[in-house]
């Protein structure tokens, strides 16, 4: 038998220790599990093996050696791996990753396997044979009598496939015929799950002669054809450049003139492309890809280069060497959206090389994506957050564009990993340069630049600033529109005055502009104007935002968090009124608005209600770029790095909305939405300009940002983080406690803190524990949640604690229905 382990142990070879621990793929088992190596077997750290699991044999993956077992384990039979099923899945050091950001996150390492690996890879599966198709017929005579069994077996089938349950049970000592056949390489094996991904399998042609005696004129045609593009083509490609039919082609097969044959065609994300040649710099970007160039070693670079400095052609220019070497790079983006206008980019540069990696790929794309990120070709990952746990080897540079965004932090399911944190740890286990890149640096990377630091030599971060954009055009001016004045003035529109007039002339004027709305939705709240009825979600601690649609059968109420929908009212259910009065804005609302102030303009509207389909980023973004439509309005998805030339407008609705909320980071962040909003305009050959509306237009941020004053609003905040004891001074670590029962998560919270108040007194830590509290939203999907928020002092900025957190110990105090989730660097408290 096996029993789960969890204590880090040393990787060994698998030729100096007898046993393995492995992750088994089984609903439920999320430990390590320890197994025998028999003597003939070699096994390396990430091989999916097969094993014995109760009462059926399971995929399981290697993930480390012990020379001996532990005590507990002393007296129990362990039982033997049974064979290596898949190899080489991860590359050397990748474990290591692994294990370290399980450690760091204080979560299971199971947790972490499944945000990095694929999905479907860690189902219950069953274990295949098949025959390998690319090899010729072999003669067999050589081979011994178990292995012939299996091979003939192979070939009746239908699939020249079956499961390696039923060649066992067909063929006598099969083991020994598989690793024949194996070694011979005659035959594949591989895990099939119970959803299976498999390789796509398509029709091709090969070009074999390129004539006959009885060829038709037509014949010789597609013959020419084929050999024109290289002598290979895919059936459908032929059938469609060629213009003709699949007889066609039998024919010229059965004339020995081609070959028709199943291969497999990987799914890809790709796009159409146009060759793209490396721009000419101007003198602050080729300053700073010199500097780039000296680095070979691990070092970390914040490049902090204001909104269209021209960031991605020095990125484009620094990976390109780093291909020549023969190494890959893993640049990262903070949201899916991004990807399609980068990636675009990239594949312009550099071709086929370009693999895209992000959630909205299906399942065979992620799949098929995944293989090849095990090839020793060099390659560029362009993903979001997960892709930072792309297995390539040999990795040459990692770049983190946008990198002061918080999509690179995961909030929920555990591990809440940040990218950027991982990214640091990948880049010093490969020793190659780590660069930052954004217009907004977050205040925990610029503390640990030369500019934050007194004496320079305390910095641990290079770095490299452009501070204007390509072709010296000018920054776009903000101008604040005071929206106390235009209420006084009986305005009652969202839209100022000027910002009206701005709209009037966009369309006359040939021009394009963006509208900013933080929320999506129509209205934040629907209220019953009779009685004050407010209509709440039954899952959650929150209103229903009124979602509206032109079909009024379709109008819906919608909770943002547990996404419950309900059909809006057309009564008060508590008083039976029909006046209901909508408060608050969304994307929505602006584009009823915008209908009915400016009918003849022509919107878009891009957030995250119309981006759900699968390339509907690029989609938009294409339309808006051909000149489509006049104005996009849109969340935070078009403050991230969207590139528009041809934009010149730009209009801020509800700004305030970002600087209330309760969270000692909203200055930073509204200061960063609104500069990186107003970056969008002014891009092309044209000028730009902003316009802020804001109730609170003496606002610090709001004159800092009218001023582009980024340093001066760095240290102050900085100031500010040192005297009250935030990051990057301080580590925070946040304690989730849910359950279904409000009494009994409110009752686990009260003891998790006065353990931890126990426990640094005890110690002698230098520390504080804030809370519990309720959560900012006590209720979300049913459960409802409390929080302890920790803080440590770091021995320097970004070093880690002085004290270990006591995370069984918190866990010990959690009755078995209260979920804790330990959250460390939380960038939301709410």
């Amino acid at each position: 038998m096996s029993t789960p382990q969890t204590s880090p142990l040393p990787n060994l070879s698998s030729t100096a220790a007898p046993f393995v621990e492995v992750l088994v793929d089984c609903p439920g088992a999320d430990k390590l599990f320890t197994y025998r190596i028999p003597s003939d077997l070699s096994i390396q750290p990430g091989d999916i093996l097969s094993v014995p699991f109760g009462a059926q044999q399971v995929g399981a993956i290697a993930i480390r050696f012990r020379a001996d077992l532990p005590p507990e384990l002393a007296t129990t039979r362990i039982l033997n791996v049974v064979d290596v099923a898949c190899r080489t899945l991860f590359p050397p050091g990748y474990w290591q990753i692994l294990e370290k950001v399980a450690a760091y996150y204080y979560t299971s390492l199971m947790a972490v396997i499944r945000v990095a690996l694929p999905p479907g890879l860690l189902q219950r599966s069953q274990r295949r044979i098949r025959l390998n198709a690319a090899l010729p017929p072999q003669d067999i005579n050589g081979l011994g009598t178990a292995a012939q069994g299996i091979l003939a077996l192979l070939q009746q089938s239908p699939n020249q496939d079956y499961t390696w349950q039923y060649l066992r049970r067909q063929i006598k000592k099969a083991q020994v015929g598989l690793r024949e056949l194996q070694q011979q390489g005659l035959v594949e094996s591989y895990l099939q799950t119970q959803t299976p991904t498999k390789p796509r399998q398509q029709q091709a042609v090969t070009l074999t002669a390129p004539s006959a005696p009885d060829l038709t004129l037509r014949q010789q045609e597609i013959l020419t054809l084929l050999k024109h593009e290289g002598g290979e083509l895919w059936a459908q490609d032929l059938l469609r450049l060629a213009h003709t039919s699949s007889s066609t082609l039998k024919k010229l097969a059965s004339k020995g003139c081609i070959t028709l044959h199943q291969q497999e065609r990987l799914r890809l994300e790709t796009s159409p492309i146009q060759p793209d040649q490396p721009r000419t710099l101007t003198p602050d970007q080729a300053g700073v890809l010199a500097q780039i160039h000296q680095l070979q070693d691990y070092a970390e670079v914040l490049l902090h280069g204001v909104t269209g400095s021209g960031k991605t052609e020095v990125y484009l220019q620094a990976i390109t060497p780093v291909l020549a070497r023969q190494q890959s790079v893993i640049v990262l983006v903070p949201e899916i959206g991004l990807t399609p206008q980068l990636t675009d980019r990239f594949r312009s540069r550099f071709g086929d090389r370009i693999r895209v990696y992000h959630s909205a790929l299906s399942d065979g794309e992620r799949y098929d994506t995944w293989r090849q990120f095990l090839t020793s070709t060099p390659q560029v990952v362009i993903g979001t957050r997960s892709a930072i746990f792309a297995p390539i080897a040999n990795i040459g540079l990692v770049i983190l564009d946008e990198e002061h965004d918080t999509g690179y932090k995961q909030d929920q399911p555990a591990p809440c990993y940040h990218a950027r944190t991982v990214a640091r740890w990948r880049a010093q286990q490969a020793d190659c340069p780590l660069i930052l890149g954004s217009a907004t640096p977050c205040l925990e990377s610029w503390s640990q630049t030369p500019p934050a630091n007194a004496q320079p030599s305390q910095a641990s971060i290079h770095y490299l600033r452009l501070p204007q954009r390509v072709n010296a055009r000018p920054m776009p001016p903000i101008e604040i529109v005071d929206m106390r004045l235009e209420l006084a003035d009986r305005n009652h529109s969202i839209f100022s005055r000027l910002l009206q007039k701005r709209l009037h002339n966009l369309q006359q004027k040939q021009q394009q502009g963006l509208l900013f709305m933080p929320r999506r939705g129509h209205s934040t709240f629907v209220s019953c104007r009779s009685c004050g009825y407010v209509s709440e979600c039954p899952h959650c601690s929150v209103s229903l935002t009124y979602h509206h649609s032109p079909d009024s059968r379709q109008t819906l109420l919608r909770c943002h968090y547990c996404n419950y929908t309900q059909p809006q009212p057309e009564a008060c259910p508590v008083c039976q009124s029909s006046y209901f009065r909508f408060f608050g804005s969304g994307t929505q609302r602006v584009m009823q608005e915008l209908a009915k102030t400016f009918p003849d303009l022509r919107v878009i509207r891009f957030d995250s209600d119309t981006t759900r389909r699968k390339g509907s980023h690029r989609q938009l973004l294409n339309q808006f770029a051909r000149g489509e439509a006049d104005l996009m309005v849109g969340t935070q998805m078009l403050t991230k790095g969207i590139d528009l030339p041809q934009v010149q407008l730009i209009g801020v609705l509800a700004a305030d909305s970002l600087l209330n909320i309760p969270d000692f980071r909203a200055s930073e962040r509204t200061f960063q939405t609104l500069l990186q909003v107003a970056g969008r305009a002014g891009r092309g050959e044209h000028p730009g300009q902003v316009l802020l509306q804001t109730y609170a237009p003496e606002h610090p941020v709001i004159q800092a940002v009218q001023k582009y004053e980024m340093d001066t609003f760095l240290i102050a905040e900085l100031k500010q983080r040192r005297e009250a004891n935030y990051p990057p001074f301080h580590q925070l670590i946040l304690l989730r406690i849910s359950g279904l029962n409000e009494t009994i998560v409110e009752k686990t919270a009260l003891e998790i803190a006065d353990y931890l108040h126990a426990y640094i007194h005890t110690h002698q830590y230098q520390g504080s524990i804030l809370g519990p509290a309720p959560a900012n939203i006590l209720k979300v999907a049913r459960r409802y949640y409390w929080h302890v928020l920790i803080k440590r002092p770091q021995t320097e900025i970004g070093q880690t604690e002085l004290w270990p957190f006591p995370r069984q110990g918190c866990q010990q105090k959690c009755p078995q229905n209260i979920r804790l989730q330990v959250d460390v660097d939380p960038l939301k408290l709410l």
